[in-house]
């Protein structure tokens, strides 16, 4: 096992098919760094958010994004599900987030069976062609969790203040069987076995291409 540095990502473009993907996904990772380094400057991108879910996704934004110092929230409206058939279209507004200049980014799994999660993933990969990529996994029913292959440990006051979020915003989510805190508790807990952390805790990413310099 290798372990690498993140500490020369400044700039970080956090993109999610749906309310609370980013969360789910990346969210114990972003704390952590948000309470390590002083000099994060994070674009937080939810791509479909209706009703209620677009202010539960502000809100969950608020909450992750609460010790880091320069972030900007967009919470856009295209339709949910139909994400292959609006293609045209939110490939034309990832051309406009080329302008941020991300050092890294945070999006969906290539191999997440949601198609609205792989649309995204596939776009990420077309739009920011020399940019390090870091896939976040979402558990549910489609069973599609894989062999990810970056690990990030996190404290255990850190995941749980993750898992505390993510039910107390999440509202809308609560009646899913599978949206509960021993869900994302478990998940993280498997990934620190797979990676012998100390902390008992961890989120996983698939990296694809890496380049070390």
């Amino acid at each position: 096992m290798v372990e690498f540095d993140l500490g020369n990502a400044e700039k970080i473009l956090c993109v999610g098919a749906h309310s609370d993907d980013i969360e789910i996904g990346c969210g114990g990772t972003l704390l952590k760094l948000a309470r390590e380094r002083k000099n994060l400057n994070v674009m937080w991108v939810v791509l479909s958010a209706e009703g209620p879910r677009a202010r539960e996704a502000r809100l969950g934004a608020r909450r992750f994004l609460s010790a880091v110092r320069r972030k900007r929230v967009v919470v856009k409206q295209f339709r949910t599900s139909f994400f292959p058939f609006e293609g045209a279209r939110i490939k034309s507004y990832f051309e406009r987030l080329k302008s941020f200049q991300p050092d890294m980014i945070f999006t969906h799994y290539r191999d997440d069976r949601h198609q609205d999660h792989r649309l995204v993933s596939d776009l990420a990969w077309n739009t920011f062609r020399n940019h390090t990529i870091l896939e976040y996994e979402i558990p549910k029913y489609d069973g599609d969790i894989g062999v990810p292959n970056v690990f990030v440990p996190l404290a255990e006051d850190v995941a749980r203040a993750k898992v505390r979020h993510l039910c107390d915003t999440f509202q809308t989510q609560a009646n899913k069987q599978w949206f509960t805190d021993d869900t994302f508790l478990s998940l993280m807990r498997l990934r620190a076995i797979e990676c012998a952390s100390r902390s008992k805790y961890a989120e996983a990413f698939y990296g694809r291409k890496i380049v070390i310099q």
